[in-house]
């Protein structure tokens, strides 16, 4: 397989905010699917520290996509600073990898019809 497989995740505030990014990112074929959990985040910002509920959105994608990845998600980010990070999957069941490939392409490159 010549594309890696990354795993680019952020956190939002809310659920609404975590499904509405996850889908912008899967209908652009920007990553082939994302997986939202709730979390909780202590962190520090401006001077105090919070601790809050969040949402976790992890993207599968492949490292050629990380930059539009990046991009897609500061547009749609409502905070200030968002946490964007991606780490390689490493070793992955050669199947799953090759469809997050081909799902994570501009449409007419992935061998599916387009409209």
């Amino acid at each position: 397989m010549t594309s890696r497989l990354l795993n680019v995740e952020t956190t939002v505030a809310t659920l609404d905010d975590a499904q509405q990014l996850a889908r912008a990112l899967v209908e652009q074929r920007l990553a082939a699917c994302a997986e939202v959990s709730a979390i909780e985040s202590v962190y520090r910002w401006k001077g105090a520290v919070h601790n809050e509920p969040e949402y976790r959105v992890v993207f599968k994608t492949i490292e050629a996509r990380y930059d539009e990845v990046e991009a897609a998600i500061r547009v749609l980010h409502r905070y200030e600073l968002p946490a964007i990070h991606a780490t390689s999957a490493g070793r992955v069941f050669a199947p799953y990898e090759a469809w997050v490939a081909e799902m994570s392409q501009p449409e007419a490159q992935a061998g599916e019809p387009t409209r």
